[in-house]
């Protein structure tokens, strides 16, 4: 199985890699997501550590059992042959209506056959008003037209 975008990377390419991810997350899918990584990619997610699709899945399901509403954009920040750096920012709200925005880094590294084989996420968040929201599209795929990070001031 691969997984195009292959490395090594160029501006284009990385950029296409992080959209296929950001779709993928978006879909809120733990089971699609994971497919994206190597059967063994260790991860740091915040203080937790995991390793394996089976670990990530069980964290995603985790995850987004919590973060309702969940929206995600990514965006490029550096790559190199093998590996992208991202940054990226979310809104999602908990069970009691409370909504936050989380923003964070991701360190990438692939194999090549395009599946990922590390990632590295440093996230933090923050509690926002409904009103504070920027991210307003229909559950899923963000539409093109919708601004990114940058666009965002974000």
């Amino acid at each position: 199985m691969s997984r195009p975008p292959l490395p090594p990377f160029d501006k284009a390419s990385a950029r296409a890699k992080i959209r296929l991810a950001e779709d993928a997350w978006n879909s809120r899918d733990p089971q699609r997501v994971a497919q994206a990584y190597t059967e063994d990619c260790p991860w740091r997610n915040r203080a937790e550590f995991v390793t394996g699709r089976a670990q990530i899945k069980a964290l995603l399901k985790r995850k987004w059992t919590r973060e309702l509403e969940y929206r995600l954009i990514k965006e490029l920040w550096a790559y190199t042959d093998n590996r992208i750096a991202v940054r990226f920012a979310y809104e999602f709200r908990d069970d009691s209506g409370q909504w936050f925005r989380a923003y964070g880094n991701e360190n990438w590294e692939f194999a090549t056959d395009g599946l990922m084989q590390r990632r590295i996420a440093s996230i933090n968040e923050h509690p926002i008003s409904e009103s504070e929201r920027k991210f307003h599209w229909p559950l899923g795929r963000r539409p093109d037209e919708h601004p990114g990070l940058s666009e965002l001031n974000l």
